[in-house]
């Protein structure tokens, strides 16, 4: 079905109630490859349990799902879009006993989501006024559409400063992550990143870039970080299925490092990319070939 075809009834609970993924397929030197496609499957499979939606289909049959959209559209490269929504429940905010979700799945070309240009030149970010919720509040384990009213807070106040980027504290004024990516830093050869206890996304490619980072011998640490560490920090970069890996040059005006992308963002850059070209081996199993 394409765009022009689909349609909702206005006040259906998928227009506010959905579990929602990114995933990308890259067109590689085994040709179109979903990365990483079976932990972002079960991914889905858990943001509905913790929101309680049902889902009646399999990560495998989801994931074959996907590869069949990438195939009738003839795709190489895209972005995949799955949605797990709730169909016709009323509009209260309690859905019945024994309702029953539907799943939509979008495939579409996009490129680099901060610029290409910004993978190699990088970005300037800026602390947002807008603090990540507290996981008591809203379950960051789960991604689902709501959550994402809070990065359009974090990203549409850079943009309106002159900023690529926001980035989000958590409730204790600590580093959380950017307004749709993970966050990392250099500091002396080191690489470190927020805790999920700072309100940080449990990121499927954060994941990947700590296991590349490790077999490469950069030492990494999990650590609660502060506000000023950005400032003082030797690489600063962003990582996301959109975001992939994209350096940040400056953080509220502050110049990071040489303000230019820096050896060890470079160095896991290579090794993430060189995952489609055959350069990186794929020892994880991370690349699954849309045409099995």
């Amino acid at each position: 079905m394409g765009r022009s075809e689909s349609s909702c009834d206005v006040p259906c609970a998928a227009l506010r109630y959905l579990g929602i993924r990114g995933i990308r397929c890259y067109d590689s030197h085994k040709g179109p490859v979903v990365f990483r496609h079976r932990e972002h499957m079960q991914r889905l499979h858990d943001s509905a349990k913790i929101y309680r939606f049902p889902v009646s289909q399999s990560v495998d049959e989801l994931m074959e799902a996907c590869r069949e959209v990438i195939r009738t559209n003839n795709l190489t490269s895209a972005y995949i879009r799955p949605l797990v929504f709730v169909g016709d429940v009323g509009m209260g905010v309690n859905p019945p006993p024994g309702y029953n979700t539907d799943v939509i799945i979008a495939a579409f070309p996009w490129g680099a989501y901060l610029g290409a240009e910004a993978l190699e030149q990088g970005i300037d970010a800026m602390v947002s006024s807008w603090n990540r919720a507290a996981p008591n509040t809203i379950p960051t384990a789960a991604k689902a559409g709501g959550n994402y009213l809070s990065s359009l807070l974090v990203g549409s106040e850079a943009r309106r400063h002159g900023y690529q980027e926001g980035i989000a504290l958590d409730v204790n004024g600590y580093i959380s992550e950017g307004a749709g990516e993970n966050l990392f830093e250099v500091k002396d050869g080191v690489l470190f990143t927020p805790p999920f206890t700072s309100s940080a996304l449990p990121g499927i490619t954060r994941d990947a870039i700590i296991k590349l980072a490790k077999d490469l011998g950069i030492e990494v640490r999990e650590q609660v970080l502060s506000r000023e560490s950005l400032y003082l920090a030797d690489e600063v970069f962003m990582s996301g299925t959109a975001a992939e890996i994209t350096p940040v040059r400056s953080v509220d005006g502050i110049q990071v490092g040489t303000g230019r992308r820096g050896p060890v963002t470079k160095r896991i850059q290579e090794a993430f990319f060189g995952l489609f070209t055959g350069e990186t081996e794929d020892k994880w199993g991370w690349l699954d070939p849309v045409s099995k």
